[in-house]
């Protein structure tokens, strides 16, 4: 499929470009161009452009509107010391798009087409990716249903497309322990429902909790599972590691109610590649807390496209604060590797970069 291109009638000048460069912060200033491709149910997919970043018309009863029929991904592009523009793991993106279109009743979008949706929007808007310190641009390729039906059945019309915006730290400034809450209130998802997509609704459904923890003073929520011993499930929009006194790398299992994170699948590799034994299994608030008490577990780190890997300095919870060492030195040292090879410092054994540009 070629993709059409319709240039910016006046895009983002040399010195407003430098000055958003210089302090990107996080998803508040976006590239001039998006990458778009339309299916409908007679003609499959079709009408590949990159057009100038604008506004999306929408007929009032569009299916997205009402039924909340999206998906979407999330991903960086990196600057490399040879002058490419590449990107990490982006064939994992593609399965995990086609996964949550599977679930949410949207077409699947052809993994080459993916990945070229990507090069043709970062092709074009090359000058938006910066250069600094564990800074990059990040892409959100999503999917929504355009339809103007109001009857509930999946959409006939559906918008694929990509957006980018340069980023900086996702949490702001210098690496330090966050803060997490944990819910008593909220579940981010139930067996049999959407929490193994990427769609939006999962994120709607844990901002109440959010402003719970915002309200604490912490940063990000943390959720339980109520039908198992109140296990942990992951973030808001992480995934949570705990690493132990014996070496071993423990994450909560996969049990369709945790979103399969690229990164977290990455962690787990680049820990067995150390050595580590890696397990992947039911933890418990009470196992969490003894072990930070005896000292079995050394460390907690969180991890995910934006903010990479995170240490854990506190859990605030209604009964108890587990609060961790800090930084320690596996989610440094993973975190360091992790970041080395997408920003090509680090030479990248397993073949996870992609150049785009």
């Amino acid at each position: 499929m070629t993709f059409d291109h319709t240039p910016h009638p006046a895009p983002t000048s040399a010195d407003r470009l430098k000055e958003i460069l210089a302090d990107p912060g996080f998803g508040t200033h976006f590239t001039d161009h998006t990458s778009v491709i339309d299916w409908t149910s007679e003609g499959g997919w079709g009408s590949a452009r990159v057009e100038p970043y604008g506004s999306i018309s929408l007929d009032p009863a569009a299916a997205v509107l009402h039924y909340a029929q999206e998906i979407f991904e999330g991903m960086k592009a990196y600057r490399h010391a040879d002058g490419g523009i590449y990107t990490f793991r982006p064939w994992e993106n593609a399965k995990r798009l086609n996964r949550s279109a599977g679930r949410m009743a949207l077409p699947e979008l052809p993994e080459e087409l993916f990945i070229e949706s990507l090069e043709e929007l970062v092709q074009t808007d090359k000058a938006w990716v910066p250069d600094g310190d564990g800074e990059a641009l990040y892409l959100r390729p999503f999917m929504f249903a355009s339809e103007a039906f109001l009857g509930v059945r999946s959409a006939r019309e559906v918008s694929y497309r990509v957006i980018a915006c340069p980023a900086g730290n996702y949490f702001g400034g210098e690496l330090k322990p966050v803060r997490i809450w944990v819910s008593r209130d909220y579940i981010r998802a139930a067996p049999g429902g959407t929490g193994a997509a990427k769609t939006g609704g999962n994120y709607a459904g844990s901002l109440a909790a959010q402003q719970q923890a915002a309200a604490k003073g912490c940063d990000q929520v943390l959720f339980l599972d109520p039908l198992r011993e109140n296990a942990i499930e992951e973030l808001g929009g992480m995934n949570v590691f705990l690493v132990t006194a014996d070496n071993k790398l423990i994450t909560p299992a996969l049990t369709g109610t945790i979103l399969e994170g690229i990164t977290r699948a990455s962690v787990i590799q680049l820990a067995t590649d150390r050595g580590m034994e890696v397990q992947e299994r039911q933890i418990t608030l009470e196992e969490w807390d003894a072990g930070i008490t005896d000292g079995s577990i050394t460390e907690a780190f969180a991890c995910g496209t934006a903010a990479v890997i995170t240490p854990i300095g506190e859990l605030v919870d209604a009964e108890r604060s587990i609060a961790s060492a800090g930084t320690g030195e596996i989610t440094l040292a993973l975190r360091e590797e992790l970041l080395g090879i997408q920003t090509g410092a680090v030479e990248d054994r397993h073949g996870w970069m992609h150049r785009l540009a």
